[in-house]
């Protein structure tokens, strides 16, 4: 059985390369699969410690997170398609007017 402290670890690394990814990278694409990244790092979190408790409203959260992981990237990503149909770029400091 593998401890609970290798998932937290886990967790926390993958958090870690997320918000890293989020601060450095100017990509809108890329600070998408960054923001999945610390939304699964709270899925193994939760999924770890409801395993711990024996408890399953770990669980029933990562199935929420899920939900809302979909429909993030639905909308995140048609908002990118559009906001590059407009500025024919996807770099976030060359997308600096709320002007369109």
């Amino acid at each position: 059985m593998i401890p609970l402290e290798w998932y937290l670890t886990l967790g926390f690394f993958l958090f870690a390369i997320g918000v890293t990814g989020v601060l450095i990278r100017r990509n809108i694409i890329m600070m998408l699969l960054s923001i999945e990244l610390i939304l699964n790092s709270a899925n193994i979190t939760f999924v770890a410690y409801s395993n711990y408790h024996q408890s399953i409203t770990g669980q029933m959260m990562v199935f929420f997170i899920l939900t809302m992981a979909a429909a993030e990237v639905a909308l995140g990503l048609a908002l990118v398609i559009a906001l590059y149909r407009v500025r024919s770029t996807l770099n976030i400091d060359e997308i600096n007017r709320l002007k369109w």
